[in-house]
């Protein structure tokens, strides 16, 4: 089994429906619930979005710089069965400058695409493989309690 130590989020609760998570390099996002607020579902579309418009950069920008490179994703969020993602579907749209190296990388995004599904894209691959998740709870003390039990 390979471990990833950068693969270790934080999330603690701000107020009601509110969430600080913080990464081992302390950048931070809030998420939760309200208009201002990335959902949890929302921030895994966008990891699904990151991750694979980070193996396409890789491999075409190599070649040409994009003039356009933006990717959406669209899913059906379903609650019957038990709440999940439906119709995954992540959409480029890209323009390459009308240059050999342009058209040279604009042939590679395909394969790239389907390169990132298959093999790369780790959230991709937790998205359509089963993976399991443990779960686990730690109950806190109240701050006088542990000053009693340490003297």
């Amino acid at each position: 089994m390979t471990v990833n130590p950068n693969a270790v989020v934080h999330v603690v609760r701000t107020g009601q429906g509110r969430y600080l998570a913080m990464n081992r390099n302390g950048i931070e996002i809030q998420l939760g619930e309200g208009h201002d607020l990335f959902s949890p579902v929302e921030l895994l579309l966008a990891a699904l979005a990151g991750c694979t418009a980070m193996d396409v950069e890789a491999a075409t920008t190599r070649t040409a710089e994009p003039e356009v490179f933006k990717v959406g994703v669209l899913a059906d969020q379903e609650a019957e069965g038990g709440n999940h993602l439906e119709n995954v579907e992540v959409n480029f749209s890209m323009r390459f400058p009308d240059t050999e190296e342009g058209r040279e990388a604009k042939a590679m995004v395909d394969r790239v695409m389907q390169l990132s599904q298959d093999k790369l894209s780790t959230v991709c691959r937790v998205l359509e493989q089963p993976t399991p998740v443990a779960m686990s709870v730690k109950f806190c003390q109240p701050f006088r309690e542990m000053v009693r039990e340490a003297s």
